[in-house]
């Protein structure tokens, strides 16, 4: 029984502390290679945050590079030689890192800045000056428009057609100082939208009907937009997919490699996916202080909510035992967390409640080290991000 398992490892342990379950995130992380079919996949740090599980990942066959979501977090882990090829997510208005990548060759070959118009490429020469070579990846915007006016997908570039991206590419070549080495085209409303949300089936029909007609269409207009771009580029990747969609985003013919990271964890939100299920790897417990009733147990702590819509799904879940469920009018806590069902009745004080959070690894922003279980025994402790005093944003 897991809860059995975890208990033991940890009974030395007071709440609230954080594990991640190695026996679940290596399952995981070959049911990721497994349907990545062959791609090699880019970890994304932003989902895990703790140094030593991206290098555990990176140490398994079908994995290769990081996927960064800050230029400072670049520049960390090659300090910190975890990888030599780092790309970062999203654009940076970051001048003073900007600045250490410009005067550290080494760096400068290994991380790869996101751009989706010129005025990144004229914030970059105004933050440093002349420079040699910056290597660039050109964000693709790859959300559905079915009409217009209509924007389905998270918004990112400001790049959406294969004239505009070929128009672009253009004009990063001509440019002094960069080097055009890459593009990246991450599908929102696919790998971060799960397909069979729990309790809403009305929901769950209007998603799988966006995503049968947006994949289809997002692979033919990726495809020409690589076409194009490689008219006037010799770029080493292209990068697509999330956890959510790699079957998709693996069909492509004009995709190098995918990225993946919260499939490694499996926190909440992926949950309602038809296709896959994660295993549970991030928990965190929490001490029951109170018996208010018979059927409720209250919680110290635990009010870790995720990012995004402000809706009842980015609250963090009651796991084990089962049969728990946080208070409607409550919720989790910031200092009280109160669940019910008939599981509460057999709590007593002191007892532990191990939790899931809404989204991977945002859970290791509250706290300084996380607990690598295997089987029933802790194997070692490490630091995450916020352990090494690294506040990446």
């Amino acid at each position: 029984m897991r809860r059995t398992r975890l208990d033991a490892a940890t009974k030395d342990l007071d709440p609230p502390f954080a594990i991640v379950d190695l026996d679940a995130f290596d399952h995981n992380a070959a049911d990721l290679a497994r349907r990545a079919a062959g791609h090699p996949i880019r970890v994304a740090s932003k989902s895990i945050r703790v140094r030593e599980l991206v290098s555990r990942a990176l140490e398994r066959p079908g994995y290769a590079g990081v996927m960064c979501y800050s230029l400072a977090e670049a520049l960390w882990l090659s300090e910190q030689n975890v990888s030599e090829d780092l790309l970062v997510a999203y654009p940076t208005a970051d001048r003073a890192s900007l600045q250490k990548l410009a005067a550290n060759e080494t760096a400068r070959q290994r991380v790869t800045i996101m751009v989706d118009s010129t005025e990144h490429l004229d914030f970059v020469d105004a933050a440093i000056g002349p420079h040699a070579d910056i290597r660039v990846c050109l964000e693709l915007d790859v959300s559905w428009r079915p009409l217009p006016g209509v924007h389905i997908g998270p918004r990112r570039s400001s790049i959406h057609t294969p004239q505009q991206a070929k128009a672009l590419a253009a004009k990063i070549t001509q440019r002094t100082g960069f080097k055009l080495v890459g593009v990246m085209a991450y599908e929102g409303q696919i790998a971060g939208l799960g397909d069979n949300p729990p309790g809403q089936p009305l929901r769950a029909l209007g998603i799988r009907f966006i995503q049968s007609k947006s994949g289809p269409e997002l692979v033919q207009r990726r495809t020409a937009v690589v076409s194009a771009v490689r008219q006037v580029a010799d770029l080493e990747f292209v990068n697509g997919g999330g956890t959510g969609s790699l079957e998709l985003t693996g069909s492509d013919p004009s995709v190098t490699e995918l990225a993946a990271g919260s499939g490694l964890f499996g926190p909440t939100l992926f949950d309602g996916y038809q296709a896959f299920r994660p295993e549970p790897a991030a928990l965190f417990a929490l001490s029951v202080v109170r018996k208010p009733t018979k059927r409720v147990a209250t919680l110290f702590a635990g009010g870790y909510i995720a990012s995004g819509t402000p809706t009842p799904d980015r609250q963090p879940s009651p796991y084990l035992p089962s049969g728990l469920k946080t208070l409607g009018l409550e919720g989790a806590g910031e200092v009280q967390t109160p669940v019910t069902g008939k599981a509460a009745e057999q709590l007593k004080i002191g007892d532990r409640v191990w939790m899931r959070h809404a989204k991977a690894g945002e859970l290791f922003e509250r706290f300084d080290e996380v607990h690598l279980v295997h089987g029933d025994r802790i194997e070692r402790t490490v630091p995450t991000y916020r352990g090494e005093r690294r506040n990446f944003g």
